[in-house]
């Protein structure tokens, strides 16, 4: 096997981690900005409401989450380097896009946007597994707009000891209206 070679990652970042939480009339869109893949401090938060909430279709989750990522994005004021979405960018070993790819078309493919899932998808087998910290289970990653092995290593060098890095944590908790 090729050892993997981790790029520099340090120098002039702005990561977005995004998140989506939904009551029963609304959404509340979460982001999480830092500066480094290994920091546990953001460098700002976002957080953005969301009154008009299309409903869930199957299959098409994208529809529903796709504003909502986008209100919270227009609140920053920084050119991004990467996007970190809660889900999956393809949805198959076949292309079928998911939230991630739809949202790296929405930016004119110009940021590189990688989805880290916590579940399993039907056909998962594209999706390439990360187990951090002691868990068992792993976090379910794919990627466009940079190789895979590097979306693995990015999301692997995110800082905290347990399978959800802190600040994917974080953005979770802020997504569902937490401080």
């Amino acid at each position: 096997m090729t050892p993997i070679q981790m790029e520099n990652t340090t120098q002039n970042q702005t990561i977005a981690c995004l998140d989506v939480g939904y009551t029963d009339s609304a959404a509340r869109a979460a982001c999480v900005v830092i500066d480094d893949w290994h920091t546990s401090i953001p460098v700002a938060e976002h957080v953005a409401m969301i009154h008009e909430v299309k409903e869930y279709q199957p299959g098409e989750f994208y529809r529903r989450e796709l504003p909502c990522i986008q209100a919270v994005l227009a609140k920053l004021n920084r050119p991004l380097t990467c996007i970190v979405v809660d889900g999956y960018v393809w949805l198959d070993g076949n292309g079928r896009p998911g939230l991630g790819a739809h949202l790296y078309e929405s930016l004119d493919r110009k940021i590189p946007v990688i989805g880290v899932a916590k579940n399993p998808f039907k056909d998962t087998d594209h999706a390439t597994e990360l187990r951090r910290g002691e868990s068992d289970r792993p976090l379910y990653i794919t990627a466009v707009g940079l190789p895979i092995t590097q979306a693995v290593l990015n999301i692997g060098a995110m800082h905290g000891p347990h399978r959800l890095p802190t600040i994917l944590k974080r953005v979770d908790q802020l997504s569902r209206g937490g401080n």
